[in-house]
């Protein structure tokens, strides 16, 4: 369904209407009363009927908020709703708990799959684990992401396969920002996921950094909440040790990388990011015949880097929800 200028009015986003033009009663939405609000985003998933989009903007307004930009998507011939807003507010006006509230109810009167809404300057930040193998590129871009901010998360502990030396960069960043590392060593008939199950329990979804272990589906079903992975774009046509030997060697002139929700089945859950390098898209990366295999690998680990943060962003910031078996709607 096309997001119309119609549509939009209805929500009560009036295009090119300038902050100060907002309906609260008394106030001019201003730079001096800007500060004094809160951003907050909802994101709502139910079956598809008259009438969704014009609730959830009553819901806002009636409290005084105002939706800075809303997307909906209903697939064709799919009785579905999938919607996703911002809006601001001020928080004495509107409660943090009379949200939930009002979220709730509406969600009880479509039969909402999901209703979820966060403010971030007043809600705790996901927490998280890190999960990651020998290979340090993810893991450090996604620990220097969270220190320059751009992850709005809590990274309550690394754990990996892999001993790493006291002296290390990763061991030094860790202990420096009181990050507890533990190193569970693996073998065949042990994969020690009861450890880690009891390191990771308390955390909002876990985050796999190129982490070369596969969790087995009794450790997804006991840990029931999101793993997001990243791999390499080489796959299904490089699998094994070293692919990008393989791809290199094979001339490739496309490399990629892929983040995902992880399920039993192997690189096969949900997709939530793709990024892609060729000779004719200088929109990231170029793979040419000047390349050798140390700048074929760097040029692969960058795009698997980038793709994971954007993934992990997208999560934190309620962009992706599930849709149908193994898809997934990215607003």
């Amino acid at each position: 369904m096309a997001f119309t200028k119609k549509a939009a009015q209805v929500l009560g986003v009036i295009v090119n209407r300038p902050f100060k033009s907002s309906g609260f009663a008394g106030q001019s939405l201003d730079t001096r009363s800007f500060t004094s609000l809160a951003h907050g985003v909802h994101v709502f998933h139910c079956p598809d009927e008259v009438g969704i989009v014009a609730k959830l903007s009553d819901c806002i307004a009636s409290r005084g908020g105002n939706i800075l930009g809303a997307d909906v998507f209903v697939p064709e011939n799919k009785n579905v709703f999938y919607s996703r807003s911002e809006f601001i507010f001020d928080p004495i006006k509107w409660p943090r708990k009379q949200m939930d509230e009002d979220f709730l109810k509406l969600s009880k009167k479509f039969n909402a799959m999901r209703s979820v809404v966060r403010v971030p300057i007043l809600d705790p930040k996901y927490k998280i684990a890190v999960l990651a193998s020998k290979q340090d590129h993810c893991l450090v871009d996604l620990l220097h992401g969270w220190q320059d901010g751009r992850l709005p998360v809590e990274i309550t502990c690394v754990i990996s396969n892999h001993d790493r030396g006291p002296n290390t960069h990763v061991i030094r960043f860790l202990e420096r920002h009181g990050i507890p590392y533990h190193c569970l060593q693996t073998i065949k008939e042990n994969k020690r996921e009861g450890e880690m199950f009891e390191l990771v329990q308390n955390t909002d979804f876990l985050v796999l950094a190129r982490y070369m272990q596969i969790l087995s589906g009794n450790f997804l079903r006991s840990y029931g909440k999101d793993v997001i992975n990243i791999h390499h774009g080489l796959l299904p046509s490089f699998k094994g040790g070293h692919p990008s030997k393989q791809a290199f060697d094979a001339g490739v002139k496309l490399i990629g990388a892929t983040s995902h929700f992880v399920t039993e089945e192997l690189d096969a859950g949900p997709i939530i990011e793709q990024m892609v390098g060729t000779n004719f898209l200088p929109l990231v990366e170029r793979v040419s015949h000047r390349d050798n295999l140390h700048s074929f690998v760097q040029k692969s680990e960058s795009l698997e880097k980038q793709c994971l943060l954007k993934a992990i962003k997208s999560y934190c910031e309620l962009r992706v929800l599930p849709y149908e078996k193994n898809k997934t709607v990215v607003f």
